[in-house]
């Protein structure tokens, strides 16, 4: 199998790592939809939400309220919008949350031809 996510989990792939635990990595994704879009990614591989335990799935949103706190430390954003897709618009097979950044009038329109300030800049601001 080649997945591009567990390449990066397993380190061939280098990604903005935000995160990481023994369950999952969470990094910047590279066609953000707003500053500070990140990805959590189990390091198991699960396709969809169909295959996925209860007890990943539920770490994952426990990741998530983590860094929706660490967002709003960093990056002052306004909100957030959670987002995964099964099977249908699943561009990666393999589960995947994103955490999409919400700022006021942004008028997001989830499509990555937004402004948006380079990946690297937005990283430095998160990590410091």
């Amino acid at each position: 199998m080649d997945c591009i996510f567990c390449n990066i989990i397993k380190g061939d792939i280098k990604s903005y790592t935000v995160f990481e635990d023994e369950i999952v990595k969470v990094m910047m994704d590279i066609n953000p939809v707003s500053n500070g879009h990140m990805l959590i990614i189990p390091k198991k591989h699960f396709v969809n939400l169909e295959d996925i335990d209860i007890k990943t799935l539920s770490h994952i949103q426990e990741v998530a309220k983590d860094m929706f706190k660490l967002l709003k430390d960093k990056l002052n954003i306004d909100g957030l919008t959670l987002s995964q897709n099964n099977d249908y618009g699943q561009e990666v097979k393999h589960y995947h949350l994103h955490l999409i950044p919400r700022y006021k009038n942004d008028n997001l329109k989830m499509s990555s031809n937004n402004k948006k300030d380079d990946i690297k800049t937005i990283y430095e601001k998160i990590m410091k």
